[in-house]
């Protein structure tokens, strides 16, 4: 019998490996870590620059590499390059265990950075640590998920700490600028008012100009209403995008 020596075994350092089942069988590469995801997105377009070792394998570590009617048998071609890119494209990424822990910790610190960053607390406008913010997520139950980007789940996790944690806490408001023409101003100044959750100055001339603090949906709102009744003669601008206490 054979005797598997050591130099088959394939030792990598940085590596990411994807996995497909297809036929009834497992196939896998070895990837650069973070350039599956840029291959998937577009950024990456050389097969060089994202395989470790050029080749499909049934299972990288043990350094079994597949056979060629393997390949045809799942994939209807025996063409490495062509095989990598169907494994590129529907394959999963295997993670460790240890490095899946490190990787959620360090997308929900980011989470709760975005979230600091984005809300106050409702008594005094102020900011809070991003620890608060973490331990209210904790309170709150927030599952982060592995497969979305920091910013896309900040909604979501707000939504959960205001209604499942104890923790004050709302969208820090925006504040603008808007510009009129006066006749504009004039009768369009209640409707605006009415969108602001403070209007901090009012100044009337040639132009009219008022400075609001508006909670962020409502500047969608603005801009739809200056198109509409102003026909490009209006503007709004934004000059904080988070206002609190301290700015």
């Amino acid at each position: 019998m054979p005797i598997q020596q050591p130099s088959n075994q394939i030792k990598l350092t940085n590596v990411s490996i994807v996995r497909l089942k297809k036929g009834g069988k497992r196939f896998e590469i070895a990837c650069y870590k973070n350039k599956v995801q840029e291959w998937r997105n577009g950024v990456e377009t050389s097969l060089d620059d994202v395989l470790q070792i050029s080749n499909v394998f049934m299972n990288v570590s043990k350094g079994e590499v597949a056979k060629s009617n393997d390949l045809q048998k799942a994939f209807g071609t025996s063409t490495v390059d062509d095989v990598v890119k169907e494994i590129l494209k529907k394959g999963e990424v295997q993670v460790a265990e240890k490095e899946r822990d490190h990787d959620l910790a360090s997308l929900r610190k980011e989470i709760a950075t975005i979230v600091a960053e984005k809300c106050v607390d409702p008594a005094t406008q102020r900011p809070y640590p991003v620890g608060m913010i973490e331990k209210a997520m904790a309170e709150a139950g927030v599952s982060v998920k592995a497969g979305k980007n920091a910013k896309s789940q900040v909604a979501e996790t707000l939504r959960l700490i205001q209604g499942h944690s104890t923790l004050p806490i709302q969208r820090a408001r925006m504040r603008v600028r808007v510009v009129l023409p006066a006749a504009e101003g004039e009768r369009l100044q209640e409707q605006l008012r009415a969108l602001a959750e403070t209007v901090e100055k009012e100044d009337k001339g040639e132009s009219w100009e008022t400075v609001m603090l508006i909670e962020p949906s409502q500047i969608r709102t603005i801009n739809e209403l200056l198109q509409k009744e102003c026909k490009g003669k209006g503007r709004v601008e934004t000059l904080t995008f988070a206002a609190t206490a301290d700015n």
